[in-house]
């Protein structure tokens, strides 16, 4: 979580850390410096304010408008006192169109929601999936990072940056390279640990949907060498987070839109790259079926007064109430439970749930959220890949 007066710590050394780039057997040690001389700031000038946040599984989450909020497979993140809501919204569609686009929304309390528009603009024609942003404290950038496939299913992971969290985010590179690039990019997402560092966690198509773990550079608009092993096979939908002493890379099998869901295998190690060891699986009852009918998107850390907390996020395909694709619910956790050995206790399957947790601040701003224009796919798909059946063409 980002505060204001970290800012001026790490103007003051960046100068410092472009030095450390270049000199890679310090850059750990400055990374470090820089991340407890952020965190002493923040302890002295935040003042969280706890309320009481209450969640609703069963209705779908709607914006100021009264709209409801059209944005899956993203990210919940804390920025500058907001929550803000990374999706991919579907609108009418069945999810495989060049009109998928990625919106944001912003709240001060999890509750009341504002629409602040959709973050690229113009993109390069193709299907996107899974958007995913971070704040780089050193280059004061927001990061977003996606999957999109010009032609189904060519993976690519695409990068771009902003100025602020709702951008518009300018693309940087299409094309990220990352290990198993030739063989086609699918699901992934980021984590940001306390020294700075940058790392992405991510599905190789070609290679079996295997999953992965790769450091990134220290601007995040790339990737390193440094990567873990192939921490599973046959995945998809992997998120990456740290709990104390321990790293956690949550995922599991291939769900294409799957109604049913699907499980939460957990892997734990000492360090962000690994060795991990497989613990078991969150989401699955003993006979095997899902305890909640959703397909993990991510893992959001939240304040409390007892510490931080960590959400677990599913989107349930197939619930829309209205047959609309983008109006699909999404499935928030209560704040996970760790046993005293460091695994994660079964995923609560609670349609409504209250918890004390950090509430943003107000916000005055006057809106003009940018939309992008619908385009007429030139190549539309007029088989579902998931189901077999056939789409109209404006689907």
């Amino acid at each position: 979580m980002r505060c204001d007066n970290a800012q001026g710590v790490l103007h003051a050394n960046m100068l410092t850390f472009r030095v450390a780039v270049r000199r890679p057997a310090r850059r750990h040690f400055l990374a470090a410096f820089i991340a407890l001389a952020v965190s002493a700031s923040c302890a002295i000038s935040e003042h969280p304010n706890f309320q009481n946040v209450h969640v609703d599984n069963l209705e779908p989450r709607r914006d100021t408008n009264g709209q409801i909020i059209d944005a899956h497979d993203g990210c919940l993140k804390y920025f500058d006192g907001r929550y803000y809501l990374y999706g991919t919204a579907y609108g009418k569609s069945a999810g495989y169109s060049i009109n998928n686009r990625f919106r944001v929304y912003s709240s001060r309390n999890l509750k009341e929601w504002d629409f602040d528009g959709e973050l690229l603009e113009s993109p390069p024609d193709g299907v996107y999936y899974r958007p995913y942003v971070v704040y780089n404290a050193f280059t004061r950038k927001y990061v977003l990072w996606y999957n999109w496939y010009p032609t189904l299913w060519a993976g690519k992971v695409g990068v771009a940056i902003g100025d602020t969290p709702v951008g518009p985010f300018k693309i940087v590179n299409a094309e990220v390279e990352v290990a198993g690039y030739v063989d086609g990019i699918g699901d992934g997402s980021l984590f940001v640990d306390s020294d700075g560092a940058g790392y992405f966690i991510y599905t190789t198509i070609g290679q079996n949907h295997s999953i992965r773990i790769q450091r990134l550079t220290p601007d995040y608009l790339g990737a390193t060498n440094d990567r873990s092993g192939v921490l599973g096979i046959g995945c998809e939908a992997p998120a990456l987070f740290r709990n104390r002493d321990r790293y956690y890379a949550l995922f599991d099998s291939t769900c294409c839109f799957c109604s049913s869901g699907s499980g939460v295998r957990v892997l734990i190690a000492s360090s962000p790259l690994g060795p991990y060891t497989e613990k078991g699986d969150i989401n699955r009852q003993a006979g095997g079926k899902p305890r909640v009918t959703a397909q993990q998107t991510f893992v959001a850390q939240v304040l409390t007064p007892a510490g931080p907390a960590f959400l677990w996020m599913g989107d349930r395909w197939g619930s829309r109430p209205d047959g609309e694709k983008g109006h699909d619910l999404q499935f928030w956790s209560p704040p996970l439970h760790f046993t005293p050995e460091g695994m994660i206790e079964p995923i609560e399957n609670t349609p409504k749930w209250s918890a004390r947790i950090q509430i943003g601040t107000k916000d005055d701003l006057v809106r003009h959220p940018y939309l992008w224009p619908k385009k007429r796919d030139p190549h539309p798909v007029k088989i579902d890949p998931c189901t077999g059946t056939s789409l109209a063409e404006d689907e």
